[in-house]
């Protein structure tokens, strides 16, 4: 776990055909921590390569806590050991079900519903793990836009490093980059037949990542830890 530039809690599927989906749309399985060769699809409007350009080196995930450098005199050991702690507190959260969404320009998976309960643990994990955050340097602030942010967003950075989180959250698991309109559209009649059968039913959360960041800036699934609480 040692030797990561950045560290993160992030929701990742467990084994099975969401997360092979992910990799495999993607081109990077975070968990091996190899690249993945991609699905082979037609009608996509540009090489899944590219279109998936920007998102890949994270991996398929959903963001819990935002990816922070460790504080000087802590240690991922420490921080291994307090997110196993907390998470042995938290219950699992049952959503309705996944959709394909488009966020800004880019598409993601959203839930559906609800998620008063995912945006609680949410909030609990960002402000139960805040002590091993270093604080932002002014390059890291100036790459969230502070000007284009609302008054509420630029509170938030300034107290917990990043704009989106408590009740700015917004849980979704990237798969594009930006996209242009027809271009959206276009690949998400490739998804969506795809993913029908992810998205037509409830959908547990029951463990959450600790994600590292690379020295390539390809992030690694660490470690998983049950919620339960």
């Amino acid at each position: 776990m040692e030797g990561y530039k950045r560290y993160a809690i992030y929701y990742a599927p467990e084994a099975g055909p969401l997360a092979d989906f992910g990799a495999a749309w993607l081109g990077w399985d975070p968990k091996a921590g190899s690249p993945r060769a991609h699905l082979r699809l037609e009608n996509l409007p540009r090489p899944i390569g590219e279109l998936t350009e920007k998102p890949r080196k994270y991996g398929f995930h959903g963001t819990v806590k935002p990816p922070f450098r460790l504080i000087e005199g802590s240690d991922i050991g420490l921080l291994h050991r307090s997110a196993a702690a907390l998470c042995a507190q938290l219950k699992p959260v049952l959503l309705d079900g996944l959709q394909l969404s488009r966020i800004g320009g880019f598409l993601a998976l959203t839930p559906r519903g609800d998620t008063g309960a995912l945006g609680a643990l949410a909030g609990s994990v960002v402000e139960a793990l805040d002590g091993f955050r270093a604080a932002p340097t002014d390059e890291e602030i100036a790459r969230r836009n502070p000007d284009r942010l609302s008054a509420r967003q630029r509170q938030l950075l300034q107290k917990w490093g990043y704009p989106y989180v408590m009740e700015e959250f917004r849980f979704h698991l990237t798969l594009t980059g930006p996209l242009k309109d027809e271009e959206a559209e276009a690949t998400r009649d490739v998804l969506e037949p795809l993913l029908a059968s992810q998205l037509n039913r409830p959908f547990r959360i029951a463990s959450l990542c600790l994600f590292g960041e690379a020295d390539d800036g390809r992030f690694h699934n660490l470690h998983r830890y049950s919620l339960s609480g």
